[in-house]
């Protein structure tokens, strides 16, 4: 609950022709602009420097070399003096050539694009006269925002500096990562409403219900006291929830399945341990190269895990190697490739790490490190066939090899298992099994490969369906690989951490389920509620179903029926 804040940093432009007398002054204009950027980025840089994150920092810093970049200036002017210009619009004709060419040097350095905006944005609203930097230190703490999209890095810088109460976007679904982002650290938030940007202006006062999805705006003292006394229940709820979480998710006919966490950032392991997670089946190292300059180096890499392992205690970490690409676009470094036309089908994960070695090697050799302090896994991303398995794991031995080679302490081996995301590495997966130390199912991508959907396209996303006769089977065939083989299968998804799912888990014979901390105690209260009779009895009555939308009404139902303190 709170009062709107709008973001968009789109700003008007005025476009009108100049003579040449006044061009020299629109290059006077101009001038005073970028000194007035350096000078503002300067006393954000200073007003930030104790709150705000390493990265968020390295943002700053990039901003501010734009903006008093001479190279940089002297195209505007030239646009100035050539073309007749007015200093607005300058500033917009160059900045396009700029990210066309940022954009056609590949995803890595296509993430610069938004870097180029903002500081383009900043000189025109010092052109205009319109106000800066509101969004990071004029904002109340009781703000919602809205806004039409959030990039993944603006979410997490966003969100993890707790300066929000709540978030809205009109795009998105439940799997884009601005919504994972915003679960992990427990903000309130709805994505995916089409027009709330249009519909809301700064100040309104507006309810947000992230576990139903509805968005009140311009909510009366009585619909938010309304709000106040269920968010009331709500944490009510939750600290019952959390007085079983040192409890083991045992079934009342005696079996136990493993519940992890998957995390975003180190910080967030005491969180994970807090809500009752026995290990972390999750670290999405992705995020250490958001929001930053360059990426990170072996030193950041090894200090992040080390920081996960001490608060885990001894639990066991999986640590799954970088899965850039796609919506996860850092801001800078990296060689030139190719354009994406479609990123999702295109250079990702594993693919982008074993062609990229100067980014992946640092991440390995640190791997090696941190599991000499504790118990750690590593996860392959996006694994679609047995080559690249195996290429992942020569890379890694030959970085123990350095290691070895300059007398560091590593530890004498690792587990290495992959994420099951594609149709084909399901098609494989007893031969998979065979050379992993482990199957961790990635709901996110599978559903999305499988029923061949864009989860980020609103457009589509009715057709995202956990419950599709098409998935289970697949989850299943993957299971039964796994258990075959003798290994370990998990699910790191959002399916697991949907407690409406969790009894078709169950069924479907998952050892384990990573979620994000919060999901933890209300499906280890499922679990410990349950049977696993009953658990395979209601898969095997669901799956006798056909449509997505008869096992989705057959499977709430129940639960509903079952657990209606935990399913809404």
């Amino acid at each position: 609950m709170g009062q709107v804040y709008v973001l968009d940093r789109r700003v008007e432009a005025p476009r009108y022709r100049v003579g040449d007398r006044e061009a020299d002054g629109e290059v006077g204009r101009l001038t005073e602009a970028a000194l007035k950027a350096v000078r503002q980025l300067d006393e954000l840089r200073a007003k930030v420097a104790t709150t705000s994150s390493p990265e968020h920092a390295a943002i700053l810093d990039t901003h501010r070399l734009m903006a008093g970049d001479e190279t940089f200036l002297d195209g505007v002017r030239k646009v100035i003096r050539d073309e007749k210009l007015n200093a607005e619009w300058a500033v917009r004709k160059a900045v396009h050539v700029i990210k066309e060419r940022l954009s056609e040097a590949g995803e890595y350095l296509a993430g610069r694009v938004a870097d180029v905006d903002e500081v383009a944005d900043r000189l025109i609203r010092n052109l205009v006269g319109a106000p800066v930097d509101a969004i990071l230190h004029d904002l109340p703490p009781d703000s919602v925002i809205v806004a039409y999209d959030l990039s993944t890095a603006d979410a997490s810088m966003l969100l993890s500096g707790h300066r929000i109460a709540g978030l809205v976007t009109d795009v998105g679904s439940r799997t884009s990562h601005t919504a994972i982002v915003a679960r992990a650290l427990e903000v309130p938030a709805v994505v995916g409403t089409r027009r709330a940007s249009q519909l809301c202006a700064n100040g309104d006062a507006i309810v947000v219900d992230g576990s139903t999805g509805e968005v009140t705006v311009g909510a009366t003292p009585d619909e938010m006291a309304d709000a106040r006394r269920r968010r009331d229940r709500a944490r009510a709820a939750d600290r019952e929830l959390l007085s079983a979480s040192a409890l083991p998710a045992t079934t009342l006919d005696g079996h136990t399945v493993a519940l992890v966490a998957n995390i975003e950032f180190a910080a967030q392991a005491e969180s994970a341990v807090a809500h009752g997670a026995e290990g972390v089946g999750l670290y999405r190292t992705e995020f250490l190269y958001l929001n930053r300059v360059e990426p990170p180096d072996e030193e950041e890499h090894f200090a992040a895990y080390r920081q996960v392992l001490e608060a885990m205690h001894g639990r066991p970490v999986t640590i799954r190697t970088f899965d850039l690409g796609a919506d996860k676009v850092p801001r800078g470094g990296g060689p030139p490739s190719e354009r994406e036309p479609n990123p999702a089908l295109g250079l990702r994960a594993i693919r982008f790490s074993l062609q990229n070695p100067q980014l992946f090697k640092p991440q390995l050799r640190a791997l090696w490190r941190a599991a000499a302090l504790g118990p750690v896994r590593v996860m392959i991303p996006l694994v679609s066939g047995v080559s690249e398995l195996r290429a992942a794991k020569a890379a890694l031995a030959e970085a123990r090899d350095e290691l070895v080679r300059e007398g560091a302490t590593v530890a004498d081996s690792l587990d290495v298992g992959i994420m099951v995301e594609t149709p084909a590495a399901v098609a494989i997966a007893d031969r998979l099994a065979h050379e992993s130390a482990f199957f961790s199912i990635g709901t996110n991508d599978l559903i999305q490969y499988s029923l061949a959907i864009d989860r980020h396209n609103r457009d589509v996303a009715y057709l995202y369906r956990p419950m599709h006769l098409a998935v289970l089977r697949l989850i299943k065939q993957t299971v039964d690989a796994a258990h075959a083989a003798g290994i370990g299968v998990s699910m790191c998804g959002e399916m697991a951490g949907d407690p409406a799912y969790t009894l078709v888990l169950l069924g479907l014979g998952l050892d384990s389920l990573s979620m994000e901390p919060g999901s933890v105690p209300a499906v280890k209260q499922m679990i410990r509620r349950s049977s696993l009779k009953e658990a395979v009895e209601l898969t095997q009555a669901a799956m006798s179903y056909t449509s997505s939308e008869d096992i989705e009404r057959f499977v709430h139902e129940v639960m509903r029926d079952r657990f209606r303190d935990l399913v809404s």
